[in-house]
């Protein structure tokens, strides 16, 4: 064996055991265990009265009062309604910041639960009913455990805690900023400098305590469009007296889907476009003056994205010219996310703190998702790691459990407690490297 050999397997052994005996003596498991009642009571709280993006003003507030009384300094209407709450350790080291996320989404609950949301509110001018339908509430309970967890042990921590409680993660309202975007611009990761971020997000289709992880793109970046293609309106009888925007948009819809078979090198990455919602016309026999649009496109590179755009941009322009019509793409329209990049140095590192939370054999690797999640704009600033918790029942079928943003998204509450365990040690262990 080389001499570099052996002293880098003396060297991984001595971290592995510097992990392993730090969380015994940094952790207090009767102070996890004791908190498990309080996060599932804090949860069926926040789900029974769930708010929509920049409107999570109860949220907010239980999160500030709860931090205030664990004695933390306390920002509140960062980002329209975000809460940071900053825990000084007793000892000098790194800043590391935890985040949750708070809104909620425009869905009927149709849950058996006790606690099930009857909430309505006003979206986009129209009534609707609202729901915690993607694990937010979760996630803020959570996050309010491990506060208590490391605000009980205050002095031992080498470094400091910053707690992001992140509104309008699905997005905010059409006209306002929002999410970890505008949390960024107004300096949530500053004052102190974040050193590392972490985050989790349980999962309502991986079994109750197990982890999955991916170093490198674990979400999508997205993009939304808007595409308007004009023509000219004629009677539907005369069709040869219009420009006809519908038919142009039906060869517009069709060819962008060559652009992920024959544009994308899928060996590599997996990319999605995909078009959600076309309007156009109001009767049989007129044929419109204009098609109105909606898309969203999914990439897990940035080459990927600036490909994807251009060929976008080009598809619906020249089709449109090529019919004698016009067309307008708005992208991005709305809203604009980047890869979810899990720091590979830092997934590397902190691995083992998740294996010895969850046990070796329930941390799995997984493939990229193209579902897209705003801490990527946290995770550009600064290095991040973001995980799943499992959420679903044991012995249930993922493939026939309701998925997130449904009606009957379910969580399995004893998931609960590996998230906070999870958060603990990976703060605990950073701490000690």
């Amino acid at each position: 064996m080389k001499t570099t050999d052996l002293f880098f397997l003396i060297l991984t052994f001595l971290s592995l055991q510097n992990l392993s005996s730090q969380s015994n003596t940094f952790q207090s498991e009767d102070i996890v265990e004791g908190i498990e009642q309080k996060v599932i009571d804090w949860r069926r709280d926040i789900h029974e009265n769930p708010e929509l993006g920049n409107r999570e003003v109860r949220t907010a507030a239980l999160v500030a009062k709860h931090l205030k009384l664990l004695g933390m300094d306390v920002q509140t209407n960062v980002g329209v309604t975000g809460v940071i709450g900053i825990l000084k350790g007793g000892l000098p080291g790194p800043v590391i910041a935890l985040r949750a996320d708070m809104d909620a989404l425009p869905v009927l609950e149709r849950t058996p639960v006790s606690f099930a949301s009857k909430v309505k509110t006003i979206y986009n001018g129209s009534e609707t009913s609202v729901m915690h339908a993607c694990g937010h509430d979760s996630h803020v309970a959570i996050l309010m455990g491990v506060a208590e967890v490391l605000s009980a042990k205050q002095k031992e921590l080498k470094g400091t805690v910053k707690f992001i409680f992140q509104p309008a993660e699905e997005g905010a309202p059409k006209g306002e900023e929002g999410g970890a975007e505008l949390m960024v611009k107004e300096g949530a990761l500053k004052n102190p400098n974040v050193d590392v971020i972490f985050g989790l997000h349980i999962n309502s289709q991986v079994e109750a305590g197990k982890i999955t992880y991916r170093p490198g793109g674990m979400f999508a970046g997205v993009g939304d469009l808007k595409i308007t293609v004009k023509g000219k309106s004629s009677h539907g009888a005369d069709p040869w007296s219009s420009v006809d925007p519908i038919v142009t948009s039906a060869q517009i819809i069709n060819s962008l889907q060559t652009i992920i078979s024959r544009n994308v090198n899928i060996t590599r990455n997996a990319a999605v476009v995909t078009i959600g919602a076309i309007h156009g016309g109001n009767r049989s026999n007129i044929i419109p003056e204009q098609v109105e649009m909606l898309g969203t496109v999914r990439t897990l590179s940035e080459s990927d994205e600036e490909l994807i755009f251009e060929r976008i941009r080009q598809i619906v322009t020249k089709t449109a010219e090529a019919n004698g019509a016009e067309a307008i793409v708005e992208l991005p329209y709305s809203s604009h996310y980047p890869v979810t990049f899990n720091n590979i140095d830092l997934t590397a590192k902190m691995l083992p703190s998740l294996k010895k939370t969850a046990g070796e054999s329930n941390v799995l690797l997984v493939p990229a998702e193209t579902g897209a999640e705003d801490f990527s704009f946290f995770a550009n600033e600064v290095p991040g790691l973001y995980f799943y918790i499992g959420g679903m029942p044991k012995g249930q079928d993922p493939k026939t459990t309701a998925s997130h943003h449904t009606p009957d998204f379910f969580l399995d509450e004893s998931g609960f407690i590996l998230g906070v365990n999870a958060m603990v040690n990976l703060v605990a262990d950073y701490m000690e490297m």
